[in-house]
């Protein structure tokens, strides 16, 4: 479980295909990877990855032939820079929102304004992930946690503020970039609870017992 706020950001030094998997190996800038062990939880890019090998200031994830297929991480090369966070701890306070790593699928940045110091994203995305975002709710834009500003039909946006435009590779953002969504769970779990039970057996027996029980009054 990661809670949005990135930590810092690294740069990809090296890249190796094993069978249908990758081996990225990043360096950390910046951020102190003190106590990292082999087997955490990483978000690189708000992508949950686990560490397979790590020293000093640099660590290495491996990325299955699914996660390329539906995250951004097939973009990187050598010399790209990620946003990264370490899961969190008991203890730890929960400033973001709760992000699971779990990314929905990828978006396309449609445009980008500067307005005064901040940044206003407009980002295109799909109906599958389009209608979990909601006006004011919260969205991970590449592992960022940010409130949705506005929603259109195929579109959202969000604001980047001068500070997260500092600790995160949105400082770089343009139109045409792919960027990993995820969204907010508590959306996800609205549907999920919705549609079960819907015109099901047990759902129909109940209306017909209500609709008996007013025919015998």
């Amino acid at each position: 479980m990661f809670t949005g706020l990135v930590e810092g950001i690294a740069i990809v030094r090296d890249l190796k295909k094993r069978s249908k998997e990758v081996v990225l190996t990043f360096e950390a800038q910046n951020v102190d990877l003190g106590g990292i062990a082999l087997g955490e939880s990483i978000a690189i890019n708000g992508i949950c990855l686990t560490v397979v090998s790590f020293k000093g200031s640099t660590f290495s994830v491996e990325a299955s032939a699914e996660t390329l297929s539906k995250t951004n991480l097939n973009k990187l090369r050598i010399g790209s820079s990620i946003n990264m966070e370490r899961s969190l701890k008991v203890g730890d306070r929960l400033g973001g929102h709760f992000v699971t790593g779990h990314v929905d699928g990828t978006a396309k940045i449609a445009s980008v304004v500067a307005v005064g110091d901040s940044k206003e994203i407009w980002i295109s995305a799909a109906d599958n992930l389009i209608k979990y975002i909601v006006k004011k709710g919260s969205v991970a834009v590449d592992g960022v946690s940010l409130t949705v500003n506005e929603v259109e039909p195929d579109l959202f946006s969000v604001n980047i503020i001068r500070y997260t435009q500092d600790v995160t590779i949105l400082e770089k953002a343009k139109a045409g970039d792919v960027v990993n969504i995820e969204c907010d769970i508590i959306s996800k779990y609205v549907e999920r609870f919705v549609s079960i039970g819907k015109d099901s057996d047990k759902d129909k027996r109940l209306r017909g017992l209500l609709e008996n029980f007013g025919k015998e009054k």
